[in-house]
Protein backbone atom coordinates (compact mmCIF):
# COMPACT_ATOMS: atom_id res chain seq x y z
CA UNK A 1 0.00 0.00 0.00
CA UNK A 2 2.98 2.27 1.08
CA UNK A 3 4.53 1.51 -2.22
CA UNK A 4 2.32 2.35 -4.14
CA UNK A 5 1.56 5.34 -2.64
CA UNK A 6 5.20 6.01 -3.32
CA UNK A 7 4.96 4.96 -6.66
CA UNK A 8 2.29 7.26 -7.86
CA UNK A 9 3.75 10.64 -5.88
CA UNK A 10 6.36 9.95 -8.25
CA UNK A 11 4.67 9.48 -10.79
CA UNK A 12 3.12 12.53 -10.49
CA UNK A 13 6.08 14.46 -9.76
CA UNK A 14 7.38 13.49 -13.01
CA UNK A 15 4.50 14.00 -14.95
CA UNK A 16 4.27 17.56 -13.74
CA UNK A 17 7.92 18.59 -13.97
CA UNK A 18 8.15 18.89 -9.97
CA UNK A 19 11.90 17.46 -10.17
CA UNK A 20 12.42 21.08 -11.10
CA UNK A 21 12.17 21.58 -7.36
CA UNK A 22 14.05 18.52 -5.96
CA UNK A 23 17.29 19.32 -8.57
CA UNK A 24 17.28 23.21 -8.61
CA UNK A 25 20.74 22.74 -7.11
CA UNK A 26 23.70 22.73 -9.22
CA UNK A 27 24.96 19.33 -8.27
CA UNK A 28 22.04 18.01 -9.20
CA UNK A 29 21.55 19.91 -12.49
CA UNK A 30 23.04 17.38 -14.86
CA UNK A 31 19.90 14.96 -13.65
CA UNK A 32 17.26 16.98 -14.32
CA UNK A 33 18.66 17.83 -18.01
CA UNK A 34 18.65 13.99 -18.60
CA UNK A 35 15.38 13.72 -16.83
CA UNK A 36 13.72 16.47 -19.42
CA UNK A 37 15.54 14.38 -22.53
CA UNK A 38 14.35 11.28 -21.38
CA UNK A 39 10.94 12.66 -20.58
CA UNK A 40 10.29 14.98 -23.36
CA UNK A 41 6.80 14.31 -24.14
CA UNK A 42 5.44 15.94 -20.51
CA UNK A 43 4.84 19.46 -20.37
CA UNK A 44 7.11 21.89 -19.00
CA UNK A 45 6.28 25.13 -20.56
CA UNK A 46 3.70 25.59 -18.20
CA UNK A 47 4.99 28.08 -15.03
CA UNK A 48 5.88 25.86 -12.38
CA UNK A 49 3.17 27.29 -9.83
CA UNK A 50 0.14 25.88 -11.91
CA UNK A 51 2.30 23.00 -12.33
CA UNK A 52 2.35 22.55 -8.48
CA UNK A 53 -1.37 23.09 -7.69
CA UNK A 54 -2.16 21.07 -10.43
CA UNK A 55 0.27 18.36 -8.82
CA UNK A 56 -1.14 18.42 -5.26
CA UNK A 57 -4.86 18.08 -6.53
CA UNK A 58 -4.05 15.13 -8.16
CA UNK A 59 -2.80 13.44 -5.46
CA UNK A 60 -5.53 13.82 -3.00
CA UNK A 61 -7.42 15.90 -0.12
CA UNK A 62 -4.42 15.99 2.25
CA UNK A 63 -2.01 17.27 -0.55
CA UNK A 64 -4.56 20.00 -1.12
CA UNK A 65 -4.87 20.99 1.94
CA UNK A 66 -1.24 21.28 2.48
CA UNK A 67 -1.05 23.16 -0.34
CA UNK A 68 -3.90 25.49 1.30
CA UNK A 69 -1.81 26.07 4.22
CA UNK A 70 1.43 26.26 2.21
CA UNK A 71 -0.43 29.21 0.61
CA UNK A 72 -0.59 31.27 3.89
CA UNK A 73 3.04 31.18 4.91
CA UNK A 74 3.69 33.78 2.43
CA UNK A 75 6.52 34.70 5.04
CA UNK A 76 8.54 31.83 3.84
CA UNK A 77 6.63 31.12 0.36
CA UNK A 78 7.78 32.65 -3.37
CA UNK A 79 5.10 34.74 -4.37
CA UNK A 80 4.23 33.27 -7.29
CA UNK A 81 3.98 29.89 -5.56
CA UNK A 82 1.97 31.10 -2.91
CA UNK A 83 -0.63 33.11 -5.02
CA UNK A 84 -1.25 30.06 -7.14
CA UNK A 85 -2.27 28.27 -4.05
CA UNK A 86 -3.96 30.67 -2.83
CA UNK A 87 -6.74 29.12 -5.36
CA UNK A 88 -6.95 25.83 -4.29
CA UNK A 89 -10.36 24.92 -3.21
CA UNK A 90 -11.44 22.66 -0.68
CA UNK A 91 -14.27 20.61 -2.30
CA UNK A 92 -13.37 17.42 -2.02
CA UNK A 93 -15.77 14.29 -2.76
CA UNK A 94 -17.97 12.84 0.11
CA UNK A 95 -17.07 9.68 1.27
CA UNK A 96 -20.20 7.15 1.00
CA UNK A 97 -23.25 7.77 3.44
CA UNK A 98 -23.21 3.99 4.57
CA UNK A 99 -19.61 4.40 5.90
CA UNK A 100 -20.90 7.40 7.75
CA UNK A 101 -23.70 5.57 9.24
CA UNK A 102 -21.70 2.51 10.42
CA UNK A 103 -19.51 5.02 12.03
CA UNK A 104 -21.94 6.94 13.83
CA UNK A 105 -23.40 4.11 15.17
CA UNK A 106 -20.24 2.21 16.34
CA UNK A 107 -19.89 5.89 18.01
CA UNK A 108 -23.33 6.11 19.97
CA UNK A 109 -23.34 1.82 19.99
CA UNK A 110 -27.05 2.10 18.43
CA UNK A 111 -28.74 1.99 15.71
CA UNK A 112 -28.91 5.83 14.11
CA UNK A 113 -32.34 5.72 14.27
CA UNK A 114 -32.65 5.38 18.07
CA UNK A 115 -30.57 8.81 18.20
CA UNK A 116 -31.95 10.91 15.54
CA UNK A 117 -35.67 11.12 14.71
CA UNK A 118 -34.25 11.99 11.43
CA UNK A 119 -30.73 11.91 9.12
CA UNK A 120 -30.32 13.11 6.18
CA UNK A 121 -27.97 10.68 4.31
CA UNK A 122 -26.93 13.03 1.72
CA UNK A 123 -23.88 15.26 3.10
CA UNK A 124 -24.22 19.14 2.89
CA UNK A 125 -20.66 19.50 2.95
CA UNK A 126 -17.33 17.30 2.33
CA UNK A 127 -13.83 18.27 3.19
CA UNK A 128 -10.45 16.92 3.46
CA UNK A 129 -10.80 15.39 7.13
CA UNK A 130 -14.61 15.50 7.59
CA UNK A 131 -18.34 16.09 6.14
CA UNK A 132 -21.64 16.83 7.40
CA UNK A 133 -25.04 15.87 7.51
CA UNK A 134 -27.85 17.40 8.40
CA UNK A 135 -30.34 15.59 11.34
CA UNK A 136 -33.10 16.06 13.87
CA UNK A 137 -32.52 14.84 17.51
CA UNK A 138 -35.71 13.22 19.06
CA UNK A 139 -36.60 16.51 21.05
CA UNK A 140 -36.92 18.37 17.47
CA UNK A 141 -34.00 20.62 17.66
CA UNK A 142 -32.36 20.53 14.08
CA UNK A 143 -28.82 19.92 14.36
CA UNK A 144 -25.46 19.28 11.85
CA UNK A 145 -23.30 16.32 12.40
CA UNK A 146 -19.69 16.52 11.83
CA UNK A 147 -18.38 13.12 11.11
CA UNK A 148 -14.25 12.66 10.16
CA UNK A 149 -13.57 10.23 7.36
CA UNK A 150 -13.11 6.89 7.90
CA UNK A 151 -9.63 5.67 8.04
CA UNK A 152 -8.30 9.60 7.50
CA UNK A 153 -5.89 9.54 10.67
CA UNK A 154 -4.16 6.07 8.95
CA UNK A 155 -4.10 7.75 5.41
CA UNK A 156 -3.21 11.32 7.21
CA UNK A 157 -0.34 9.46 9.06
CA UNK A 158 1.56 8.04 5.49
CA UNK A 159 0.65 11.04 3.78
CA UNK A 160 2.68 13.38 6.14
CA UNK A 161 5.98 10.66 6.45
CA UNK A 162 6.09 11.19 2.79
CA UNK A 163 5.72 14.96 3.00
CA UNK A 164 8.42 14.88 5.39
CA UNK A 165 10.69 12.76 3.08
CA UNK A 166 10.12 15.08 -0.14
CA UNK A 167 10.71 18.15 2.32
CA UNK A 168 14.16 16.79 3.53
CA UNK A 169 15.02 16.26 -0.42
CA UNK A 170 13.64 19.47 -0.92
CA UNK A 171 16.04 21.03 2.03
CA UNK A 172 19.03 19.16 0.55
CA UNK A 173 18.97 19.63 -3.07
CA UNK A 174 16.47 22.86 -3.72
CA UNK A 175 18.59 26.07 -3.79
CA UNK A 176 16.22 27.77 -1.52
CA UNK A 177 15.79 24.55 0.44
CA UNK A 178 17.51 25.65 4.01
CA UNK A 179 15.94 29.04 3.68
CA UNK A 180 12.87 28.28 3.65
CA UNK A 181 12.47 25.52 5.54
CA UNK A 182 10.18 23.00 4.11
CA UNK A 183 10.75 20.49 7.00
CA UNK A 184 9.61 22.54 9.46
CA UNK A 185 6.40 23.58 7.71
CA UNK A 186 5.45 20.02 7.47
CA UNK A 187 5.70 20.15 10.89
CA UNK A 188 3.19 22.78 11.44
CA UNK A 189 1.27 21.74 9.22
CA UNK A 190 1.33 17.99 10.89
CA UNK A 191 -0.22 20.19 14.14
CA UNK A 192 -3.18 21.85 12.71
CA UNK A 193 -3.92 18.90 11.22
CA UNK A 194 -3.72 16.64 14.35
CA UNK A 195 -5.45 19.24 15.58
CA UNK A 196 -8.57 18.78 13.11
CA UNK A 197 -8.43 15.19 14.04
CA UNK A 198 -10.23 15.65 17.09
CA UNK A 199 -13.34 17.11 16.90
CA UNK A 200 -14.09 17.42 20.91
CA UNK A 201 -10.81 20.13 20.75
CA UNK A 202 -12.87 21.83 17.87
CA UNK A 203 -15.87 21.41 19.35
CA UNK A 204 -14.22 23.02 22.63
CA UNK A 205 -13.59 26.11 20.39
CA UNK A 206 -16.37 26.75 19.41
CA UNK A 207 -18.19 26.48 22.65
CA UNK A 208 -15.50 29.47 23.78
CA UNK A 209 -15.88 31.80 21.17
CA UNK A 210 -19.63 31.35 21.71
CA UNK A 211 -19.34 32.58 25.25
CA UNK A 212 -17.03 35.28 24.28
CA UNK A 213 -19.79 36.58 21.66
CA UNK A 214 -22.53 35.40 24.39
CA UNK A 215 -24.48 39.20 24.12
CA UNK A 216 -22.96 40.36 20.71
CA UNK A 217 -25.56 41.77 18.55
CA UNK A 218 -22.91 41.16 15.58
CA UNK A 219 -22.17 37.28 15.65
CA UNK A 220 -24.29 33.62 16.23
CA UNK A 221 -21.99 30.63 16.73
CA UNK A 222 -23.88 27.16 16.99
CA UNK A 223 -24.93 25.45 19.98
CA UNK A 224 -22.96 22.50 21.18
CA UNK A 225 -24.88 19.37 21.50
CA UNK A 226 -21.83 17.50 24.20
CA UNK A 227 -23.29 14.61 24.74
CA UNK A 228 -23.53 13.30 21.59
CA UNK A 229 -19.98 14.52 20.47
CA UNK A 230 -16.49 12.19 20.82
CA UNK A 231 -13.31 12.77 19.25
CA UNK A 232 -14.88 11.53 15.88
CA UNK A 233 -18.62 13.10 16.03
CA UNK A 234 -19.64 16.56 16.55
CA UNK A 235 -23.00 17.40 16.86
CA UNK A 236 -24.24 21.34 16.75
CA UNK A 237 -26.97 23.60 16.16
CA UNK A 238 -27.95 23.75 12.46
CA UNK A 239 -27.77 27.16 11.56
CA UNK A 240 -29.78 28.69 8.79
CA UNK A 241 -28.29 31.92 6.60
CA UNK A 242 -26.82 33.24 3.47
CA UNK A 243 -23.33 32.07 2.16
CA UNK A 244 -21.30 35.44 2.63
CA UNK A 245 -20.28 34.95 -0.83
CA UNK A 246 -24.11 35.41 -2.20
CA UNK A 247 -24.13 39.03 -2.17
CA UNK A 248 -27.33 39.07 -4.19
CA UNK A 249 -29.33 37.20 -2.11
CA UNK A 250 -28.09 39.12 0.64
CA UNK A 251 -29.03 42.30 -0.30
CA UNK A 252 -32.50 40.83 -1.46
CA UNK A 253 -33.37 39.89 1.70
CA UNK A 254 -33.09 43.89 3.30
CA UNK A 255 -29.40 43.60 5.04
CA UNK A 256 -27.55 46.80 5.02
CA UNK A 257 -24.27 45.80 2.92
CA UNK A 258 -22.31 48.77 4.66
CA UNK A 259 -23.30 47.80 7.12
CA UNK A 260 -22.46 43.94 7.43
CA UNK A 261 -18.76 44.80 5.80
CA UNK A 262 -17.77 46.84 8.80
CA UNK A 263 -19.25 44.67 11.08
CA UNK A 264 -17.21 41.36 9.97
CA UNK A 265 -14.06 43.97 10.50
CA UNK A 266 -15.27 44.99 13.88
CA UNK A 267 -15.96 41.22 14.99
CA UNK A 268 -12.19 40.33 13.84
CA UNK A 269 -10.12 43.06 15.74
CA UNK A 270 -12.77 42.28 18.77
CA UNK A 271 -11.85 38.79 18.96
CA UNK A 272 -8.06 39.25 18.33
CA UNK A 273 -7.54 42.63 20.50
CA UNK A 274 -10.37 41.53 22.78
CA UNK A 275 -10.25 38.09 23.80
CA UNK A 276 -7.00 37.08 21.81
CA UNK A 277 -8.99 34.08 20.49
CA UNK A 278 -9.97 34.23 16.92
CA UNK A 279 -11.24 32.12 13.79
CA UNK A 280 -8.36 31.98 11.97
CA UNK A 281 -10.60 29.69 9.18
CA UNK A 282 -12.81 32.31 7.92
CA UNK A 283 -12.95 31.96 3.94
CA UNK A 284 -16.99 32.38 2.25
CA UNK A 285 -17.15 28.54 3.11
CA UNK A 286 -17.11 28.92 6.75
CA UNK A 287 -19.16 32.33 6.91
CA UNK A 288 -22.87 32.89 6.59
CA UNK A 289 -25.33 35.58 6.73
CA UNK A 290 -28.58 34.80 9.28
CA UNK A 291 -31.36 37.58 7.69
CA UNK A 292 -31.42 39.75 10.50
CA UNK A 293 -28.03 40.65 9.48
CA UNK A 294 -25.41 38.77 12.08
CA UNK A 295 -22.76 37.17 10.68
CA UNK A 296 -22.80 32.89 11.39
CA UNK A 297 -19.34 31.59 12.43
CA UNK A 298 -18.67 27.52 10.75
CA UNK A 299 -16.29 25.21 11.12
CA UNK A 300 -13.67 25.85 14.00
CA UNK A 301 -11.30 23.54 13.30
CA UNK A 302 -8.01 26.34 13.41
CA UNK A 303 -8.54 28.73 15.95
CA UNK A 304 -5.76 31.59 16.72
CA UNK A 305 -5.06 32.62 20.12
CA UNK A 306 -2.55 35.22 21.29
CA UNK A 307 -0.32 35.57 24.65
CA UNK A 308 -0.14 38.63 26.20
CA UNK A 309 3.47 39.17 25.23
CA UNK A 310 1.98 38.79 21.87
CA UNK A 311 -0.72 41.96 22.63
CA UNK A 312 2.15 44.17 23.73
CA UNK A 313 4.69 43.61 20.73
CA UNK A 314 1.29 44.47 18.22
CA UNK A 315 0.49 47.10 20.55
CA UNK A 316 4.22 48.49 20.37
CA UNK A 317 4.64 48.13 16.64
CA UNK A 318 0.90 49.92 16.05
CA UNK A 319 1.92 52.71 18.84
CA UNK A 320 5.06 53.70 16.33
CA UNK A 321 2.99 52.74 13.29
CA UNK A 322 0.83 55.51 13.62
CA UNK A 323 3.06 57.86 14.63
CA UNK A 324 5.38 56.69 11.46
CA UNK A 325 8.31 56.18 14.23
CA UNK A 326 10.08 53.31 12.08
CA UNK A 327 12.91 53.64 14.49
CA UNK A 328 10.65 52.31 17.59
CA UNK A 329 9.40 49.79 14.54
CA UNK A 330 12.59 48.50 14.18
CA UNK A 331 13.72 48.74 17.94
CA UNK A 332 10.56 46.42 19.38
CA UNK A 333 11.28 43.58 16.66
CA UNK A 334 14.87 43.61 18.54
CA UNK A 335 13.89 43.82 21.59
CA UNK A 336 11.07 41.20 21.66
CA UNK A 337 14.23 38.86 20.04
CA UNK A 338 12.52 37.87 16.57
CA UNK A 339 15.28 40.07 14.74
CA UNK A 340 18.82 38.95 15.31
CA UNK A 341 20.81 40.63 17.86
CA UNK A 342 23.39 42.02 15.74
CA UNK A 343 20.81 43.45 13.07
CA UNK A 344 21.34 47.29 12.23
CA UNK A 345 18.53 49.35 13.69
CA UNK A 346 18.94 51.92 10.66
CA UNK A 347 19.12 49.33 8.54
CA UNK A 348 15.68 47.82 9.52
CA UNK A 349 14.39 51.08 10.01
CA UNK A 350 15.24 51.84 6.55
CA UNK A 351 13.49 49.00 4.90
CA UNK A 352 10.22 49.56 7.29
CA UNK A 353 10.03 53.18 6.02
CA UNK A 354 9.88 51.64 2.48
CA UNK A 355 6.78 49.31 2.84
CA UNK A 356 4.92 52.13 5.19
CA UNK A 357 5.97 55.70 4.19
CA UNK A 358 4.00 55.55 0.63
CA UNK A 359 0.79 54.32 1.95
CA UNK A 360 0.33 57.43 4.31
CA UNK A 361 0.02 59.67 0.81
CA UNK A 362 -3.07 57.34 -0.27
CA UNK A 363 -6.52 57.94 1.18
CA UNK A 364 -7.24 55.25 3.40
CA UNK A 365 -9.81 53.19 1.60
CA UNK A 366 -7.02 52.42 -0.94
CA UNK A 367 -4.33 50.78 0.96
CA UNK A 368 -4.85 47.13 2.11
CA UNK A 369 -3.99 46.44 5.69
CA UNK A 370 -3.48 42.78 4.90
CA UNK A 371 -0.87 43.58 2.18
CA UNK A 372 1.17 46.20 3.89
CA UNK A 373 1.59 42.98 6.74
CA UNK A 374 2.28 40.58 4.03
CA UNK A 375 5.05 43.19 2.37
CA UNK A 376 6.44 43.76 6.36
CA UNK A 377 6.48 39.97 6.80
CA UNK A 378 8.49 39.62 3.55
CA UNK A 379 11.16 42.62 4.29
CA UNK A 380 11.57 40.77 7.99
CA UNK A 381 12.31 37.53 6.00
CA UNK A 382 15.18 39.53 4.59
CA UNK A 383 16.37 39.99 8.04
CA UNK A 384 16.54 37.08 9.33
CA UNK A 385 13.42 37.89 11.70
CA UNK A 386 11.86 34.58 12.35
CA UNK A 387 7.37 35.28 12.09
CA UNK A 388 5.80 33.29 14.81
CA UNK A 389 3.04 31.05 13.66
CA UNK A 390 0.23 32.37 15.60
CA UNK A 391 0.98 36.10 13.56
CA UNK A 392 0.81 34.62 10.55
CA UNK A 393 -2.55 33.05 11.08
CA UNK A 394 -3.28 36.68 12.47
CA UNK A 395 -1.99 37.92 9.01
CA UNK A 396 -4.02 34.60 6.79
CA UNK A 397 -7.32 36.29 9.01
CA UNK A 398 -6.92 39.29 8.36
CA UNK A 399 -6.20 38.64 4.74
CA UNK A 400 -9.55 36.48 4.80
CA UNK A 401 -11.58 39.79 6.56
CA UNK A 402 -10.50 42.23 4.18
CA UNK A 403 -11.25 40.14 1.31
CA UNK A 404 -14.99 39.46 2.34
CA UNK A 405 -14.82 42.72 3.47
CA UNK A 406 -14.60 44.22 -0.09
CA UNK A 407 -16.48 41.77 -1.75
CA UNK A 408 -19.21 43.25 0.40
CA UNK A 409 -18.63 46.53 0.16
CA UNK A 410 -15.76 47.70 -2.20
CA UNK A 411 -16.07 51.68 -0.92
CA UNK A 412 -15.04 49.65 2.84
CA UNK A 413 -12.24 51.93 4.54
CA UNK A 414 -10.86 49.04 6.48
CA UNK A 415 -8.70 51.22 8.39
CA UNK A 416 -10.99 53.64 9.24
CA UNK A 417 -13.19 51.01 10.74
CA UNK A 418 -10.77 49.57 12.58
CA UNK A 419 -8.89 52.23 13.95
CA UNK A 420 -11.29 53.00 17.28
CA UNK A 421 -10.63 49.35 18.22
CA UNK A 422 -6.91 49.91 17.89
CA UNK A 423 -6.83 52.63 19.69
CA UNK A 424 -9.47 51.73 22.60
CA UNK A 425 -7.33 48.34 23.10
CA UNK A 426 -4.22 49.84 23.29
CA UNK A 427 -5.13 52.67 26.10
CA UNK A 428 -6.35 49.73 27.75
CA UNK A 429 -3.93 48.18 27.34
CA UNK A 430 -0.55 50.57 28.11
CA UNK A 431 -2.42 53.84 28.99
CA UNK A 432 -3.87 54.87 32.01
CA UNK A 433 -7.21 53.01 31.34
CA UNK A 434 -4.73 49.69 31.02
CA UNK A 435 -3.37 50.47 34.86
CA UNK A 436 -6.63 50.94 35.87
CA UNK A 437 -7.64 47.69 34.79
CA UNK A 438 -4.64 45.88 35.58
CA UNK A 439 -5.05 46.73 39.56
CA UNK A 440 -9.15 46.27 39.30
CA UNK A 441 -7.72 42.42 37.40
CA UNK A 442 -4.92 42.13 40.83
CA UNK A 443 -7.75 43.50 43.35
CA UNK A 444 -9.02 40.10 44.54
CA UNK A 445 -5.42 38.84 44.78
CA UNK A 446 -4.58 41.80 46.76
CA UNK A 447 -7.57 41.30 49.04
CA UNK A 448 -6.24 37.59 49.77
CA UNK A 449 -2.79 38.48 50.33
CA UNK A 450 -2.34 42.24 51.92
CA UNK A 451 -4.34 40.41 55.62
CA UNK A 452 -1.33 37.70 55.64
CA UNK A 453 1.31 40.07 55.02
CA UNK A 454 2.04 40.27 58.81
CA UNK A 455 2.08 36.71 59.29
CA UNK A 456 4.10 36.45 56.45
CA UNK A 457 6.76 39.07 57.43
CA UNK A 458 7.59 38.03 60.64
CA UNK A 459 7.57 34.13 59.15
CA UNK A 460 10.46 35.56 56.57
CA UNK A 461 12.32 37.47 59.63
CA UNK A 462 11.73 34.29 61.81
CA UNK A 463 13.51 32.48 58.64
CA UNK A 464 16.18 34.75 57.83
CA UNK A 465 16.92 34.67 61.46
CA UNK A 466 16.75 30.91 61.26
CA UNK A 467 18.98 30.93 58.26
CA UNK A 468 21.50 33.17 59.90
CA UNK A 469 21.30 30.95 62.72
CA UNK A 470 21.80 28.17 60.63
CA UNK A 471 25.40 29.69 58.76
CA UNK A 472 26.80 30.69 62.35
CA UNK A 473 26.34 27.35 63.00
CA UNK A 474 27.48 25.78 59.54
CA UNK A 475 30.37 28.60 60.29
CA UNK A 476 31.60 27.29 63.85
CA UNK A 477 31.38 23.72 62.60
CA UNK A 478 34.25 24.84 59.73
CA UNK A 479 35.93 26.32 62.30
CA UNK A 480 35.60 23.98 64.96
CA UNK A 481 36.68 21.33 61.89
CA UNK A 482 39.41 23.40 60.88
CA UNK A 483 41.11 23.34 64.75
CA UNK A 484 40.60 20.17 64.63
CA UNK A 485 42.55 19.77 61.92
CA UNK A 486 45.45 21.84 63.06
CA UNK A 487 45.24 20.24 66.58
CA UNK A 488 45.76 16.40 64.97
CA UNK A 489 48.44 17.91 62.58
CA UNK A 490 50.47 19.04 65.94
CA UNK A 491 49.63 16.06 67.49
CA UNK A 492 50.87 14.41 64.56
CA UNK A 493 54.27 15.99 64.61
CA UNK A 494 54.94 15.84 68.50
CA UNK A 495 54.51 12.20 68.36
CA UNK A 496 56.98 12.05 65.41
CA UNK A 497 59.70 14.27 67.20
CA UNK A 498 58.57 11.87 70.32
CA UNK A 499 59.55 8.23 68.12
CA UNK A 500 62.66 10.06 66.93
CA UNK A 501 63.53 11.24 70.17
CA UNK A 502 63.28 8.08 72.11
CA UNK A 503 64.80 6.29 68.57
CA UNK A 504 67.75 8.79 69.10
CA UNK A 505 68.14 7.92 73.12
CA UNK A 506 67.93 4.15 72.46
CA UNK A 507 70.57 4.06 70.08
Amino acid sequence: MRLLRILKILFVVLRFGLDEFILAHQRTAFLRVTLNWLLFFRDTDTPRAPRLRLALESLGPIFVKFGQMLSTRRDLMPTDLADELAKLQDQVPPFPSAQAIALLETNFGKPLDQVFARFDETPIASASVAQVHFAELPDGREVAVKVLRPGIARVIEHDLDLLDAAAGLLERFWADGRRLKPREVVAEFSKHLHDELDLMREAASASQLKRNFATSRLLLVPEIYWDWCSESVMVMERMHGIPVSQVDEIRAAGVNIPKLAADGVEIFYTQVFRDGFFHADMHPGNVQVARDGRYIALDFGIMGTLTDTDKHYLAQNFIAFFRRDYKRVAEVHIESGWAPANTRVDELEAAIRSVCEPIFDKPLREVSFGRVLLRLFQTSRRFGIEIQPQLVLLQKTLLNIEGLGLQLDPELDLWKTAKPWLERWMSEQIGWRGFVKALQEEAPHYATLLPQLPRLLHQRLHDQRLDQLEELLAMHYRQTQLRNLWLMAITAVLMAMLVWMVYAALK
